[in-house]
């Protein structure tokens, strides 16, 4: 009696789900590629935006005090065109519509000193006059509707470097200004609890050493804390981004290697 030969009925079959797998895996590792590359690149950009916009940073802080921006141009200002700028302001301090928001420093917790300077214009300008510690005598509060005081009273000059409004308030924590609970320093929010008109959109850090011998209010911040740092972790990202793009390559390249082999074989 004759033999009839073994037919492996499922030899077809799982060829084909071997061949849309290795397809699959082939397809995948193209896509883990480009993506890679994608990213790696766009952190390239990255870095030299970043790098940019520090250099532009350095050159405000360092530059000559120049006239803060007038009310023709406050619809203009931005934080590209104009933070950090080193600015001066003049004109009239109103202590008595002083806030204080919170602020975390190199000196400790306590609270960031914002007390509206009055131009000769009637314009406002919101300053930093700096840090004063948690302990010190809250500003008293202001009448509504507070306005300029006359020319005669005594003027002062002061530097420092333009801020754009921080609107809100701080992480998890709003503002309320009904309480004068500040934890941000939001421009617009500020002058409406103030009564104050005409307030430019920004404020000023103030330089330090700037403080009268004997402020109005009896306070006397800090000045000069300002913290110019920005992260700058896009020359490691793109390297990780591109490791991953060669390690994506080299499994493109044992699949290819590997489905050759088998060809041969």
């Amino acid at each position: 009696m004759s033999k009839q030969p073994h037919v492996n009925e499922g030899g077809a079959p799982g060829a084909a789900r071997s061949g849309a797998l290795r397809l699959a895996l082939l397809a995948g590792a193209v896509l883990l590629i480009a993506g890679f590359l994608a990213l790696g690149s766009w952190q390239v950009q990255r870095l030299f935006w970043k790098r940019a916009l520090i250099e532009r940073v350095e050159q405000r802080v360092h530059a000559a005090p120049a006239a803060a921006p007038g009310a023709a141009r406050w619809n203009g200002v931005t934080a590209a065109t104009d933070e950090y700028r080193h600015v001066s302001v003049a004109g009239i301090l109103l202590f008595e519509a002083s806030v204080r928001t919170q602020a975390v420093t190199a000196r400790g917790s306590g609270y960031w000193l914002l007390t509206p300077l009055c131009q000769q214009d009637g314009t406002v300008v919101l300053v930093n006059r700096g840090f004063v510690e948690a302990a010190a005598p809250a500003p008293a509060t202001a009448t509504p509707a507070l306005a300029c005081p006359p020319g005669t009273v005594p003027r002062v000059t002061m530097t420092g470097l333009l801020r754009v409004s921080e609107p809100g308030g701080g992480f998890l924590r709003k503002n309320d200004p009904s309480k004068q609970r500040w934890y941000s320093r939001d421009v617009r929010a500020i002058a409406a609890a103030q009564g104050l008109q005409r307030v430019a959109p920004y404020f000023v850090d103030a330089a330090a050493g700037q403080e009268p011998a004997k402020a109005a209010d009896g306070q006397r911040p800090v000045g000069g804390l300002t913290v110019i740092a920005f992260p700058d972790s896009h020359l490691v990202y793109a390297l990780t981004w591109f490791a991953l793009a060669a390690m994506s390559a080299a499994m493109l390249w044992w699949l290819l290697r590997g489905g050759a082999r088998r060809q041969r074989d």
